[in-house]
């Protein structure tokens, strides 16, 4: 049994502290990554601090990993030593069922995470079944693609569910960690796409981004100069919106669709009935659909805003997380 070492916590809100844990011998279907960046996102925090009630001590952290492939199990297929990959959320599925067969492995009932079921990417080295180690195309630099293999995905895979148009009028909520990423892909994408924010403080941002309008919810909370306005609304944020006005910014046969973890959804049926609108939702993407990502990235050079820390101050960048959080924010080995 070989030896690594990670940064763990012991328990709730406490600091994560360097320590040795021990490999078993890889699985015959898996790949071993050694890391060269991991970034860090809100659910590290949230599981830090088990607010989901789920978390396993001595926890380790990370799920938006990259680095080298450095050992493979005697059946994967892929993947040699040396390739560049990524893990995000998800380390494996069941490879069997029908959601796994059809290429939706995100939607396996039986998938396990990066974090929630073994020790993640806070570490020197991680491991994840061979078909979740994404490859990462040469042009993207390792300290930039970690926050896309959670936020990026997330974001990029309502595009590719919907078959979007790149005709479609399209309104993001939300300029934050997931936003600022949707905002590049729209433009890129082809879309029409207008930044939807609470004041006007982000909107020069939001414009360097890939925004042509903004739109200030302050100015106007009933969203009444954009009725009918939107073909696709995408929620990135987790706030209880007004969801009656987000319907009615709709055009006919339009979707408001979330990512973001809003507590709950109200809206009125009626007025979806009468527009043929509808709601609808998604977690990150299949595995396909993030090498597809990572592709468009490479060919339009979309990145993340980041803040880098080096993995040894990693409390300092869970400092910062909660406090002043920037867009992203990596830990690089």
């Amino acid at each position: 049994m070989s030896s690594i070492k990670v940064f763990a916590v012991d328990q709730p809100g406490g600091d994560f502290r360097p320590m040795a844990v021990g490999l078993p011998d890889l699985p015959s279907d898996h790949v071993e990554i050694e890391v060269e960046s991991c970034g860090i996102c809100h659910s590290d925090l949230s599981m830090r601090d088990n607010e989901w009630e789920i978390t396993r001590y001595p926890f380790v952290g990370g799920h938006e990993v990259v680095g080298r492939v450095v050992a493979v199990g005697d059946q994967t297929s892929n993947h040699s030593v040396g390739d560049r990959v990524g893990v995000g959320w998800l380390a494996r599925s069941c490879m069997r069922c029908s959601q796994c067969l059809n290429g939706d492995q995100n939607l396996c009932l039986r998938a396990e995470g990066t974090i929630t079921h073994q020790n993640g990417g806070f570490a020197e080295r991680v491991r994840c079944h061979w078909v979740w180690a994404a490859a990462i195309p040469d042009s993207l630099p390792s300290d930039k693609c970690g926050p896309l293999l959670c936020g990026g995905v997330t974001v990029f895979n309502p595009l590719i569910q919907h078959n979007l148009s790149p005709t479609a009028r399209v309104g993001v909520v939300g300029i934050g960690g997931l936003g600022h990423l949707a905002l590049q892909f729209l433009n890129a994408w082809g879309c029409e796409v207008t930044a939807i924010s609470r004041s006007r403080s982000k909107e020069e941002n939001a414009r360097r981004l890939g925004a042509h309008e903004f739109f200030a919810t302050s100015e106007d909370p009933e969203l009444e100069s954009v009725a009918g306005k939107f073909d696709f609304v995408l929620n990135t944020t987790d706030a209880m919106l007004p969801w009656d006005a987000y319907v009615r910014a709709l055009s006919p046969k339009g979707i408001l669709h979330t990512v973001g973890a809003a507590p709950k959804i109200e809206a009125s049926v009626f007025p979806m009935i009468m527009g043929q609108k509808s709601l609808s939702s998604s977690p990150v993407g299949s595995v396909t659909t993030t090498e597809t990502m990572f592709g468009f990235c490479a060919r339009h050079q979309i990145l993340p805003d980041t803040e880098v820390f080096g993995m040894d101050d990693i409390n300092d960048a869970f400092k910062r997380l909660k406090e002043t959080p920037p867009l992203r924010i990596v830990l690089k080995r």
